[in-house]
Order: structure tokens, then sequence, then C-alpha cells
């Protein structure tokens, strides 16, 4: 490997960490878990998904959102539907989770939007799609890497 690409590398990874840690710290100022922020934005569209999906999207593990749904169902913010294609329950905002959520997400929402109007002055959208692409690859690369390991 090149010590050129190294350096690409290293750059995109501090990034990334950089872009955890803001969101990190967010979630103190907030007072909620990273993982509890990460379920109310992934339901933030409105859509109703399966735990599997949920965590394989977002990748959560499967016990820590399982018991983030349990917290949350407690706390009246999901509610549990059942699937009509499968034996699985749906997670679903609840009205009082739709508004406790667009609470605790305002100020992440305000951040990002700000981050990416700054952002698209000097870039193309295409950054996003170059960074979808990466993050496939390397998705990608280490699943094979793991089979690999395995056979």
């Amino acid at each position: 490997m090149t010590d050129h690409l190294q350096e690409q590398i290293r750059r995109l990874i501090l990034a990334v960490n950089v872009i955890d840690g803001v969101y990190s710290r967010q979630c103190k100022e907030i007072g909620i878990k990273e993982n509890t922020l990460t379920l109310l934005y992934a339901l933030d569209d409105g859509m109703a998904y399966s735990q599997k999906e949920l965590s394989e999207k977002w990748l959560i593990p499967k016990t820590t959102l399982n018991t983030i749904v349990k917290e949350c169902v407690a706390q009246g913010y999901v509610r549990l539907e059942p699937a009509s294609h499968n034996n699985e329950k749906t997670i679903r905002l609840t009205q009082q989770g739709h508004v406790y959520g667009q609470t605790v997400l305002a100020p992440v929402y305000q951040a990002e939007h700000q981050a990416l109007a700054q952002t698209l002055q000097a870039y193309s959208p295409d950054f996003i799609d170059a960074l979808e692409t990466f993050t496939k690859e390397l998705q990608a690369t280490a699943t094979r890497q793991e089979k690999s390991k395995h056979l």
C-alpha cells in the first residue's frame, strides 16, 4: 500500500471518528444514550422497522437494540406492531415518541444542516455518494475477510 493511499485512509477515518465524537458529545449534552438517539433518528422517517432491519442497517447490536426498544416502549416513545409478512414485530414511534424525538433531534439536525450547507458551498453532493460507496466497499471487504477466516 502506498504512503499516499494510507494517508488518505487515515484522514478519512479520523474524520469519521470526529463525526462519531460530535454525536457522542451531543448525546451527553442532551442526556440521552447514543443508541437511543440512533433509534429515534432511524424511526424519525415515519416508517416501521423490524429489530433485525434496524440492527443491520444502523449496526446496533441486537441485544443492545432490544434493551433500548424495551426502554422506549416503557417510556411510551415506541410501539411494537405485528408485521404483515412474518412473526417479527415492527417498531414505530408513537405520537409521544415523535414529539420527544423532534425535541431531542432538533439540535442534532440543526448542526447537521448547517454543516452540510457549508460543505455544499465548497463541494458537490457527489461527496455523499462517494462516502456511501467507500462504506459499502469497506463493509463488503471486511465481510469477505471475516468469512475467509472461518473457512
